[in-house]
């Protein structure tokens, strides 16, 4: 999942994005409503974090220039105040949810993978392909019952793969949803996690190259 912080409380912002990484999200920061802006039009979040009281474009309108764009990007709005009218001003302002300042983190993460999972079409609850089995909610993954322990970045790449039901991923695509804006667009690294990801799944490869368009995972049928 790809997510923009928009805060220009930068302790906070690192904060958040040092923990969402963690969580196994691919995380960009903006400081202020303007670079917030430019990065919203330049990439496909599926989440943005936005603080509504910004220095140059202010959280409102960047919220209201995202609605309008038509992109699937869901809006979480961070604010200082969480008074009723604040929380209906926001979310009739566009905002998919609204938390007030302070939030606890965990309750920060859940609501950005269920906004996540808006952004998105709807996948199973258990994503298979023949006896690979991967579990979005509980980060799990398991082959013929065997647990398969993956890094983030492997589990990022393959849940792609298995929730693009069977169509072609380019490694554009991968490098975009599971790293972050800090990544090479030249560099080796989706190859490389794709090669030990197959190693750890084992025999008979789930994962196909695709020469000249990227990877699949092929759908039962």
């Amino acid at each position: 999942m790809r997510v923009l912080i928009v805060e220009d409380e930068r302790a906070l912002a690192d904060a958040v994005a040092r923990g969402l990484r963690r969580e196994g999200m691919a995380v960009d920061v903006a400081y202020d409503g303007d670079t917030g802006h430019e990065k919203s039009v330049i990439t496909r979040y599926d989440v943005v974090v936005l603080d509504r009281d910004l220095p140059g474009m202010s959280g409102d309108r960047l919220c209201a220039e995202i609605v309008a764009s038509g992109a699937t990007t869901r809006v979480l709005m961070l604010t200082a105040s969480g008074t009723l009218a604040d929380k209906v001003d926001g979310l009739s302002r566009g905002a998919d949810d609204y938390l007030a300042k302070p939030f606890d983190f965990p309750e920060l993460v859940a609501r950005c993978r269920a906004l996540g999972r808006r952004a998105t079409p709807a996948v199973p609850p258990l994503l298979t392909a023949g006896d690979l089995a991967l579990d979005p909610a509980r980060r799990t993954v398991h082959r013929a019952s065997r647990p398969v322990e993956l890094t983030r970045k492997e589990f990022g790449v393959l849940e792609v793969l298995l929730g693009a039901g069977g169509a072609v991923v380019s490694s554009e695509e991968l490098l975009e949803r599971v790293w972050d804006e800090n990544a090479d667009p030249f560099t080796t690294t989706v190859r490389v996690t794709v090669m030990t990801l197959r190693k750890k799944l084992g025999d008979p490869g789930v994962i196909e190259t695709v020469v000249g368009a990227g990877y699949r995972v092929p759908a039962a049928g």
